[in-house]
């Protein structure tokens, strides 16, 4: 059974809504650079993928009260979720869930109070601790809107988003619900950037996914959510299927806290899985849109991975994550739309900055926009603890 998508909004570092996203993507614009809002000793020596608009400026934008306690986290999933919803038509008869995905949770404002602490000054900032836990995001989203029976927050490292769109499709295919939006966000911040450094996995340079001489990520942020609905929805109403969610898995090989097996155990499961699902063999994918990091372990693994299931006949391959950053939970949201842009329009997007095939490989990636018939996305998002996930996203 495959899944419709009728909506998608996104913010990114190359753009704040779809369209822009996708203007992006055609001029191979990159969003990594230098941070201006991030709070880290480390915006001096490294580049981010900064969402160009400050917390200030987007409860202006979505008319919420400048003394609301609220996360930049849930700021940036509103404003995605917002751009979804005026995609399809409203009907309060639905059973409507929300799941949202995030590593990072409220850490924007907690961090803040922390700052203020840690130095011994008086702050009546205790306030902010409310909304550090992941799941008060999601409910911050929720309560925005409205008119949802069922609300989830999923956090699982890097494959969070990507887990929100296979149980928001596992709800409808079981009858639960109707229409689900799933998706996730990740802001920057410092303990993200701090973690990240004390793992010697950042690049102080343009990140450079899956090139031999790549020395690590770029961190970025962003916002995405996909409109998931059922069957009996689009009789009922007049929403435009834009694409298709027909197979997904994940699978945990339990490797390493924070490492890749380097057989790609995990990756490949994920990867076997998600096309027994959808009925589709290897060579009926026409694209990957691959994790591709550019951390050492990462590109070697997923290259492992690939080349255990595809074989010597791989698609067209290249990873997104020099254009936005690495977004954390947001990543498999964002890299979805970025898979559903080019089912729609046929694109095959560069993999910006590679300079020098990594040994191992027989292939390199995409390296200039490609236009070719494009039928099924096959979309990686592997997370910390080998949590691995695939999606398969195909044509209208």
């Amino acid at each position: 059974m495959k899944i419709a998508i009728t909506g998608m909004g996104i913010v990114s570092a190359i753009g704040q809504n779809v369209e822009a996203n996708k203007q992006s993507l055609i001029a191979e614009k990159t969003g990594i650079g230098k941070a201006t809002l991030l709070q880290s000793r480390l915006t001096d020596t490294h580049l981010f993928g900064e969402v160009k608009i400050s917390n200030e400026q987007l409860k202006q934008e979505l008319n919420i009260s400048a003394d609301t306690l609220i996360s930049r986290t849930s700021l940036l999933g509103i404003k995605a979720v917002k751009e979804a919803l005026g995609q399809v038509s409203e009907n309060k008869n639905l059973r409507a869930g929300l799941i949202s995905g995030t590593s990072v949770g409220g850490m924007d404002r907690t961090e803040g109070f922390f700052r203020e602490k840690i130095k011994e000054e008086k702050t009546d900032r205790i306030t902010d601790l409310l909304t550090h836990d992941c799941g008060d995001t999601t409910d911050k989203i929720a309560e925005y809107f409205g008119g949802f029976t069922y609300v989830n927050t999923i956090s699982t490292a890097c494959s969070s988003s990507a887990n929100t769109i296979m149980m928001g499709a596992n709800l409808i295919k079981t009858g639960k619900l109707d229409r689900v939006i799933v998706g996730g966000i990740d802001p920057l911040s410092a303990f993200t950037a701090n973690g990240f450094n004390s793992l010697m996995i950042l690049d102080t340079e343009w990140c450079k996914p899956f090139s031999a001489n790549r020395k690590g990520l770029n961190l970025g942020e962003g916002a995405a959510f996909l409109i998931l609905e059922s069957d009996k929805v689009l009789k009922d109403n007049s929403s435009k299927v834009i694409g298709y969610v027909s197979g997904y898995a994940n699978a945990n090989d339990a490797y390493h806290q924070t490492a890749s097996s380097p057989d790609g155990r995990g990756a490949t499961m994920a990867m076997t899985n998600a096309l027994k699902m959808a009925g589709v063999n290897p060579s009926e994918i026409s694209y990957i849109n691959a994790h591709g990091t550019g951390t050492n372990n990462n590109d070697e693994s997923e290259s492992t991975a690939i080349n255990n299931v595809f074989g010597a006949a791989k698609p067209p391959i290249s990873s997104t994550k020099a254009y936005t950053g690495h977004t954390l939970g947001a990543a498999g949201a964002i890299e979805a739309v970025f898979s559903v842009l080019a089912l729609q329009n046929n694109w095959v997007f560069p993999n910006l900055n590679f300079q020098e095939q990594i040994a191992e490989n027989d292939w390199e990636p995409a390296l200039k926009m490609e236009d070719r018939p494009l039928k099924h996305v096959l979309s990686n998002s592997f997370g910390f603890g080998g949590n691995n996930s695939s999606l398969i996203l195909s044509k209208a």
